[in-house]
């Protein structure tokens, strides 16, 4: 497997991640045209989000953790 289709199934498994979302299928055609640099800022793009998320739900829980003392 070459760097490329890893990185482009490193996208895949990112975006499979996510609850409530079917499961995601990319085809490798579709992403083949962008270089390693582009998919890798993909890459980071997801893990920046997946952090937002987990950062919003902390802040949700100490929120409701305050509320229910």
């Amino acid at each position: 497997m070459s760097k490329k289709e890893q990185l482009i199934k490193d996208i895949q498994n990112l975006l499979n991640t996510y609850d409530g979302i079917h499961k995601t299928d990319i085809n490798p055609a579709l992403l083949e045209f962008m270089d390693e640099d582009t998919l890798i800022s993909i890459i980071d793009s997801l893990l920046d989000q997946k952090e937002n998320e987990k950062e919003a739900d902390l802040e949700w829980l100490e929120q409701f953790k305050k509320q229910n003392n």
